[in-house]
């Protein structure tokens, strides 16, 4: 049966791939006029507070769950008994340039070279606030043996292109990998990838769902609002613990199809019917118009205009550590 122009489709075309549903248009053209309408006129940048953490007891931890939000997109999650790292990114800017591009506010909330010994990396997608090649190289020169890399199709040759190791999963949307007693599933997401004006959508952007002894993590990645996370919800299940971006929203006409803002933040935590989510994408790097400040206090009111209790989706401190245990029973 034909799909209606409103429902899913097919999202590899060729050798490109594309987001499931329809949506206005988000390309080069957009870009330039977003750029002409704001010229000079930015965000003021603002650098948050650090909490307190303690590297030797992350270090020392490999059996009770545990989430450390280090900035951005980036978080360890020790889970299932691994150390876990998503969308690693360190640099002082979001850019593949080291003088210009969009700069760090605030630094990571655990250095680099504070880290445990990572076993495994997820990756989102390609674009340089996700996929930092700097971060990457630092990461296996300070390790002993390089960690295992989850990733979306077409990333594998861009790793291998900088001498980095071939993924130990390069999946497509809604396939899957085990290791050590943790299942990676790569899941729809609506965004796109691209590195220069000559790749895009190229290579696959996507969202993961990680299940271990009967929890499951979902990390969302970068995603605009669509109908897959009632997909996701209805094929992987109700999520233990969400981590869901909530800024990058502003101007509305041109970030909406990429970037949720935080009502629509609130709106996948219930869809996906998430007992615990945890807000990423904000005060780390002066990306978009929002100012720095605005999204967790948006999620704040999006959760009591829902009628939410504000400790179901939490804002952390760059480098604040929650022990999952303590706010979601141990595991089954």
């Amino acid at each position: 049966m034909a799909e209606s122009s409103s429902g899913p489709r097919d999202h590899r075309v060729g050798d490109h791939f594309r987001n499931r549903y329809p949506h206005d248009d988000h390309g080069f053209g957009g870009l330039w006029r977003w750029a002409w309408e704001r010229r000079f006129r930015f965000p003021k940048a603002q650098a948050f507070p650090l909490a307190a953490n303690d590297p030797a007891a992350l270090a020392a931890n490999r059996s009770s769950p545990s989430l450390t939000w280090i900035g951005h997109a980036t978080f360890l999650l020790q889970f299932g008994g691994l150390n876990l790292l998503t969308d690693p990114q360190f640099s002082r800017r979001a850019s593949p340039l080291a003088w210009a591009g969009p700069p760090r506010t605030t630094p990571p909330g655990l250095a680099l070279e504070d880290l445990p010994s990572i076993d495994g990396v997820v990756l989102s997608h390609s674009h340089y606030d996700h996929l930092d090649r700097p971060s990457l190289e630092r990461l296996w020169e300070h390790q002993e043996r390089p960690p295992a890399i989850f990733a979306p199709l077409g990333l594998g040759e861009v790793l291998s292109g900088w001498g980095l190791e071939q993924p130990r999963a390069e999946l497509d949307w809604w396939q899957s990998a085990e290791y050590r007693g943790v299942t990676f599933q790569a899941v729809p997401a609506q965004h796109f990838s691209a590195r220069t004006p000559f790749d895009r959508n190229r290579t696959l952007w996507a969202g993961w769902v990680l299940e271990h002894a009967g929890r499951r993590v979902y990390f969302v990645g970068d995603s605009g609002y669509s109908p897959d996370f009632r997909e996701i919800r209805r094929r992987a299940g109700p999520m233990d613990l969400s981590l869901i971006p909530i800024g990058a929203y502003d101007p509305r006409w041109f970030m909406r199809p990429m970037h949720v803002n935080p009502e629509e933040a609130v709106q996948i935590h219930c869809e996906v019917e998430s007992r615990l989510s945890v807000a990423m994408h904000w005060g780390t790097f002066l990306l978009t118009d929002e100012p720095m400040g605005e999204p967790p206090r948006r999620l704040a009111a999006a959760l009591e205009a829902a009628g939410r209790p504000a400790e179901e989706f939490r804002a952390l401190r760059h480098g604040e550590t929650l022990a999952l245990d303590a706010v979601l029973g141990s595991e089954a």
